[in-house]
């Protein structure tokens, strides 16, 4: 593919996520004002050792169909080391157009880097996982008959390389926002590289 072209794709791929990005920007807007009006204090370090599980709503290029899918996850991260921990994730995104009816889900675990600024604890992580595609309807042998049924649901391995934020919204809560790159090896013809973006809330043990 010449750099034109990549080009062309990169800034199609930029303006199909900028809905996206609006909403987590408007997110960390109203969860900042939320915790200037709220007057619970907060310890300044963060341990290790600590817990987390939440979920979150993605909106995701499947790299399959033109139209961005949607769907959501859930995650749990322990940090066993004050700027290290590790993370298991799940996602399921879904194309809600019948005609294609297919979807992505995946598996993942892996290490994160993560940094301590008080509330916000960027990070980045790379993952490891299964990942399965349910593939298009086949259609109707008959004109107007149904269709014979999905042609098939396979798996792959797959990695992945994520980075965003959490933010502190309250003692034991956590927002966060992420994005996340993945490849499907051995996904016909060229492997197959979703991208994924997360908006979502966790609650932390302590």
């Amino acid at each position: 593919m010449s750099n034109k072209a990549s080009s062309k794709k990169f800034a199609k791929l930029a303006a199909d996520l900028l809905p996206g990005l609006k909403i987590s920007a408007l997110l960390c807007l109203i969860t900042f004002a939320g915790v200037r009006l709220h007057a619970q204090a907060l310890p300044t370090a963060t341990s290790a050792g600590v817990l987390q599980a939440g979920g979150e709503f993605n909106y995701a290029d499947s790299d399959y169909v033109p139209q961005k899918i949607k769907g959501g996850g859930a995650y749990v991260n322990f940090d066993f080391k004050y700027h290290w921990g590790i993370e298991a994730a799940f996602h399921q995104i879904n194309d809600p157009d019948p005609s294609t009816n297919i979807y992505e889900r995946t598996f993942e675990v892996g290490p994160r880097y993560v940094l301590h600024f008080h509330r916000i604890e960027p990070f980045a992580k790379g993952m490891y996982g299964r990942g399965i595609f349910n593939y298009p309807e086949v259609p109707s042998l008959t004109p107007g008959g149904p269709p014979q049924g999905n042609a098939a649901n396979l798996a792959y391995n797959m990695a992945a390389a994520g980075v965003g934020v959490d933010y502190r919204l309250l003692y034991s809560v956590n927002i966060r926002v992420e994005y996340e790159f993945q490849k499907w090896f051995g996904f016909p013809p060229n492997d197959l590289t979703p991208q994924v973006l997360g908006i979502g809330a966790a609650y932390r043990f302590h």
